[in-house]
């Protein structure tokens, strides 16, 4: 009996790291587009959990510093496989593009490819993937008039004031507004029970050691010279304190090591190109600053720190999830916080993504076909990205 669960563990860790790998490969677009992808692969085709649990998923994600769509890919792989199930969903969803950026810092630290045709039609991709996820995620997410109106607020205020901070506070006042609007609000669907086999100990001790490392690293690194720690304290830190995802860190990790002179500008810049030009998280950034300083090694080591502070903080609040839930006037705020993710989605879906890729009529002729066989023919994302990607280099070719 014990080999028939060893298998079926093994198959269902195989199945986790085979469909990570697959969305890491395909997922482009930056976070906003990944939680479409997620949406539809794993809610949509594998029907590994619910629409609800999904968005409140993504909900408590939104409240965690960090890459937001690599945590709820984590806690997807938890719900899944567990323990083991949250690290292979993030190795196959990191790998392709940590890889791909190490290489490019090896061999191709002087190109510029910002301007191909190719990554031009896979933003438009893009396009396609967040509006079809945003018309999905609207129609469950803000069915009445209270949660529209949180919606339009996220949306208003997402556009007109574009800080750091500021979709934190957003997020925060729509969960206060959910507490007051719904705090007896009756919901007849009761969210299903999802299984972590996270202990609430186990759980407690990651988010301990989230506090210590970003406590002691700082301490360490002044009394070491280490160009290691330096480096790990760099990233660990830059990975902890970002809200908003991976476009924040961007010029935040520029702050950090450009002015310090571990990297040119030019460097820098190229670095940048290449990450907006493969799959996957957009903090695997940090692979191609570390194999920049310290070579492949370096590039595996930024890496690993940036990313340590998005597992120590989803493994330490995963297992309260169930409980926070279900509490009816957390409900109220969730179903506030989800309302305000709709509402920051369509404000990410006009700025970066619809003004960085339908420069002409051409763009959003291309999309909306992209769009239509997205959703009506029901392909998958990856021939859409195939299409995207040789449909961008013959729009180049016409144009």
């Amino acid at each position: 009996m014990k080999i028939v669960n060893h298998n079926q563990n093994f198959k269902s860790l195989l199945e986790i790291l085979l469909v990570s790998t697959r969305l890491g490969l395909t997922s482009f677009g930056g976070p906003v587009a990944h939680l479409g992808y997620f949406y539809e692969e794993y809610v949509k085709r594998k029907k590994w959990l619910d629409e609800k649990s999904y968005a409140d998923l993504v909900a408590l994600c939104q409240f965690l510093p960090g890459p937001a769509s690599s945590q709820v890919g984590i806690g997807v792989g938890v719900i899944r496989g567990g323990l083991l199930g949250g690290i292979f969903a993030f190795i196959g969803f990191t790998a392709p593009s940590m890889i791909a950026l190490i290489l490019f810092a090896i061999i191709l630290q002087g190109l510029q490819i910002n301007d191909t045709g190719w990554l031009h039609g896979l933003k438009i991709v893009a396009v396609a993937v967040v509006a079809q996820a945003i018309i999905g995620m609207a129609s469950k997410l803000t069915p009445d008039i209270h949660r529209k109106t949180i919606a339009l607020f996220a949306l208003v205020s997402t556009l007109l004031w574009q800080t750091a901070y500021m979709q934190v506070g957003i997020i925060v006042l729509a969960a206060i507004a959910g507490f007051v609007i719904y705090k007896q609000h009756d919901d007849d669907e009761e969210p299903n029970t999802i299984h972590f086999p996270l202990s609430n100990r186990f759980a407690l001790i990651c988010l301990s050691l989230f506090f210590c490392l970003l406590i002691v690293l700082p301490i360490v690194r002044s009394i070491t010279s280490s160009n290691w720690i330096v480096l790990f304290d760099s990233f660990y830190r830059s990975g902890s304190l970002v809200f908003g995802g991976g476009h924040v860190v961007l010029p935040l990790l520029e702050k950090e090591f450009v002015p310090t002179h571990w990297l040119s500008k030019e460097e820098f810049l190229a670095g940048y190109g290449a990450a907006q030009a493969v799959p996957g998280p957009l903090f695997t950034f940090a692979a191609y600053i570390g194999t920049i300083i310290n070579g492949w090694k370096g590039g595996i080591l930024a890496t690993a720190a940036i990313f340590l502070p998005a597992f120590l903080l989803i493994f330490g609040t995963l297992p309260f999830w169930n409980t926070l839930r279900r509490n009816p006037k957390i409900k109220g705020a969730l179903m506030g916080v989800n309302a305000a993710v709709v509402g920051i989605l369509i404000a990410a879906f006009y700025n970066p993504i619809w003004t960085n890729s339908i420069q002409a009529p051409n763009d959003f002729a291309f999309a909306a076909i992209l769009f239509f066989m997205l959703v009506y023919w029901k392909l998958p994302p990856w021939v859409i990205v195939i299409v995207g990607a040789v449909g961008g280099s013959l729009l180049q070719i016409i144009s």
